[in-house]
């Protein structure tokens, strides 16, 4: 009984602080592995690690739907001597159809102790976005006639940018929130008679919690609220949910939702605890899904620490 008032009682808290927010659209890459990947949108992050670390993901979107997205990403993270200072990199490549986005940004995180097992993470992100848009490549509805909206090239090599973030964490819970892109940037072609707003601002609330059900069992339910706030767009708040298991401390298995999008499930094999190798399928419940075979994801993080510990911690997010 106690287990499953505690399953409950988490579940109910994270849908409490989802329920706060409303937005209107979202432009950035979406992941279902967002738990492992939170450094590519909270740039606080950096360091949460303790380790030199590694990881790349690659998401191949609604499979067998022509110009579906393809997001490739990896990123880095690394402590300094000043144990209070983290530095992070992030490299991002995401295609939609003819239009492609590459992402680079550097993160830098400080450490405020909170309590002796308690720590708060305050984070910046700055970098650049390169766009690309070949107009002329679209096919128009009406082919005998040339339509003026759709000639020439969107080609925006340096985009600057920065973004900020803050993530509270000790080993059994996480909150965090972040902006990692401040500045809204609008892209012309080189007609002058085309225009997209390519970057809009967006905020990310995310959560987690972790509970022991027994000597080899943990739940992690876990949370990330994506939310944008313009008057051009209309599209509902998006929400990923996610409940994972981790068994005798080497194999998470776990299923997710995503409100108004798709579910599916997680599953990731942790290999002496520095090299995680994980892989997720979800499956999309809009119209998308009589042309879509589902998305698939492929994760892989390394770790290497310098300084032998007599106790190396396990890291469950």
């Amino acid at each position: 009984m106690k287990i499953k008032a505690n399953i409950i009682k988490g579940l109910g808290i994270l849908l409490l602080v989802s329920a706060s927010l409303t937005s209107n659209a979202q432009q950035d890459p979406m992941y279902t592995q967002y738990m492992f990947n939170t450094q590519t949108i909270n740039p606080a992050y950096a360091g949460t690690w303790e380790a030199l670390s590694f990881m790349a993901l690659a998401r191949q979107q609604w499979v067998g739907f022509d110009g579906a997205p393809q997001t490739y990403s990896f990123s880095m993270q690394a402590p300094l001597k000043n144990e209070r200072v983290a530095l992070g990199l992030n490299l991002i490549s995401d295609k939609v159809g003819i239009e492609k986005r590459f992402y680079m940004f550097a993160d830098y995180s400080y450490l405020v102790k909170i309590k002796e097992k308690t720590n708060l993470r305050l984070g910046l992100k700055g970098g650049f976005t390169t766009y690309t848009n070949d107009l002329n490549a679209y096919q128009t509805y009406d082919k005998g006639l040339t339509d003026p909206s759709f000639q020439g090239v969107i080609n925006n090599k340096f985009m600057p940018n920065f973004g900020v973030g803050a993530f509270l964490y000790n080993k059994r819970y996480y909150v965090g929130f972040s902006i990692p892109k401040i500045i809204n940037n609008k892209f012309d072609n080189n007609l002058d008679n085309y225009s997209v707003e390519s970057e809009m601002r967006h905020y990310y609330l995310m959560a987690g919690l972790v509970f022991n059900l027994g000597e080899n069992l943990k739940f992690k339910p876990t949370m990330l609220t994506k939310a944008t706030f313009s008057s051009n767009t209309g599209a509902p708040v998006e929400l990923d949910l996610t409940a994972n298991f981790l068994i005798k401390e080497k194999l998470w298995l776990g299923a997710m939702y995503r409100t108004g999008d798709s579910f599916g499930f997680i599953a990731q094999w942790i290999f002496d605890k520095k090299l995680r190798v994980g892989y997720a399928f979800d499956y999309t419940t809009t119209n998308i899904h009589n042309h879509s075979n589902g998305s698939h994801e492929v994760m892989v993080s390394y770790e290497i620490r310098f300084l032998k510990e007599k106790i190396v911690s396990p890291r469950y997010f």
